[in-house]
């Protein structure tokens, strides 16, 4: 068995024992990712949202599955230019959130849908910008043909996972919002590719669920 096959085993077994969405955004849960983007208390309830979490099983990369991001284009109202995973709001008709992320992968990406094996829910993660996010993870399984939404993606691009796995690649930032109150905020840069915020938020809570 290949390294990227004991990797996905063991995520499949550890999100089947996982119990996301039960107390897991209290802060200092051992699954909980909190930075930058966490919100302050009150204001308003939080819109549902989710996103998928890809990992791509390539014959070539036997070591490790990669993940799949996008680049959001520079002129989005909500993070715009940042690098994040496939999704968005759920709509009226999404009965679930894993309908709502495959949903939005085929439409940002072109993503067809009977290419995305659904393997398990990362606990719920709150934004800044008022969305509680869903993260759904799905192993893509190659032949994969993208078809870029050019109003919502400038690229995607793929990330061996072991990188993220790695905690020297981890880092910790703060930010003054405002001059007010200070966030933190994890990173995990990439070449080129700075990955922050809410988007290395679910990475760090997928590395710890691997990290047992």
């Amino acid at each position: 068995m290949s390294k990227a096959h004991e990797i996905v085993g063991m995520l499949r077994r550890r999100l089947a024992q996982a119990e996301p969405g039960q107390g897991r955004e209290e802060p200092g849960s051992r699954l909980n990712a909190i930075s930058g983007d966490w919100p302050g208390a009150g204001g308003e309830q939080p819109r549902p949202a989710a996103v998928l979490v890809p990992l791509v099983l390539r014959e070539h990369r036997k070591n490790s599955p990669t993940v799949l991001f996008t680049r959001r284009t520079d002129h989005l109202h909500h993070h715009p230019g940042q690098i994040s995973f496939p999704g968005g709001g759920m709509e009226e008709g999404d009965s679930s959130a894993e309908e709502t992320a495959v949903r939005e992968a085929e439409e940002e990406i072109g993503l067809a849908p009977e290419r995305v094996e659904l393997i398990g829910r990362l606990p719920d993660y709150l934004t800044g910008t008022g969305f509680r996010v869903t993260p759904v993870v799905g192993l893509l399984h190659p032949p994969i043909k993208l078809r870029l939404d050019s109003f919502e993606v400038a690229e995607a691009f793929e990330v061996p996972l072991a990188h993220f796995l790695d905690p020297d690649n981890h880092q910790r930032h703060s930010i003054r919002i405002n001059g007010g109150e200070l966030r933190q905020f994890h990173a995990m840069p990439y070449g080129d590719y700075y990955i922050w915020g809410a988007t290395a938020g679910m990475l760090m809570t997928l590395y710890r669920l691997l990290a047992g």
